[in-house]
């Protein structure tokens, strides 16, 4: 068991929890993930990136978004409360030098697994400049984590809310056109923001890495779940990533694979809420009796 130990709600549907797993905390290095079960009977396994760690206090931190009926579950848990299934650290670590200038694109959500990666290249010596894009001011979360460990930041929103009204790919262009481009770029987030900012630093030649977010069952290779297409070649997440070449990504199959689901999801988190809602009711009912 692995007892939550902090619970914190950053934004709409996004959470911080701290939850004990020394094993893990000492063994962890960034860009690696976890595979959690929030039920050992009922729910699926998710993999989470490890978006922090303390290996004296035997902690580990996760960030994830309510997006589906396990992350929904996830949410409901409590300090105190324990996750029956956790296991990692899993895939290969972020390789870290010093390349010079690297500019990290986080999408939403994709800023908790870039923070660790960010951090340990700022720890070797780069120059770090972060674009953090959100879709409104509200959901802008890590800022003052990620300004601290940046010598550039630079936050866009789609409606303008909060620093730029742009997308991510319009300031990672203006910076790849920069008399001293960057040596390279890492990008984390939706998948459809992941190919563009590929997409855009193609033409300058900068390489671009990526952190896929698949869907995973087992994280060992076994289940076969994860595969993706990277260059003339079929590739595991779970143990050949998370992280490649952004060039090389084949993103409208992985797009494709990753929406195969996304009504039968849907189905399943209607009935969860329902069960929740029945179980509220006749707690009622006995209490009024």
């Amino acid at each position: 068991m692995n007892k939550i130990i902090k619970k914190k709600q950053l934004c709409e549907a996004v959470y911080l929890m701290e939850l004990e797993a020394p094993l893990i905390a000492r063994e962890r290095k960034a860009g690696q993930f976890i595979i959690l079960q929030v039920d050992e009977e009922f729910g699926e396994r998710i993999p989470l990136t490890i978006a922090d760690a303390d290996a004296e206090k035997g902690t580990i931190t996760i960030i994830f978004q309510v997006v589906g009926l396990t992350t929904d579950m996830l949410s409901r848990l409590n300090e105190g409360d324990n996750i029956p299934i956790l296991v990692g650290p899993l895939g290969k670590p972020t390789h870290i030098k010093k390349y010079g200038t690297v500019v990290c694109v986080c999408g939403g959500i994709g800023v908790a697994p870039l923070h660790p990666i960010a951090q340990a290249l700022k720890e070797a010596g780069n120059k770090v400049i972060t674009i953090l894009g959100a879709r409104t001011k509200d959901l802008v979360i890590l800022e003052d984590e990620m300004n601290r460990i940046s010598d550039e930041l630079i936050i866009c929103t789609n409606d303008g809310s909060y620093g730029r009204k742009a997308l991510v790919i319009e300031p990672l262009k203006e910076i790849c056109e920069r008399e001293e481009k960057p040596d390279m770029v890492i990008a984390i987030g939706p998948a459809i923001m992941m190919k563009y900012s590929a997409e855009t630093t193609r033409p300058f030649g900068i390489y671009t890495l990526v952190s896929l977010n698949t869907i995973m069952v087992d994280g060992t290779g076994m289940c076969g779940g994860c595969r993706v297409n990277v260059g003339n070649e079929v590739k595991f997440v779970c143990v050949d990533g998370p992280e490649f070449d952004g060039h090389l990504v084949d993103f409208d199959n992985m797009m494709l694979r990753l929406n195969s689901y996304v009504e039968i999801e849907k189905e399943k988190h209607k009935c969860f809420l329902d069960s929740i809602s029945e179980k509220k009711i006749e707690k009622q009912k006995t209490e009024v009796h």
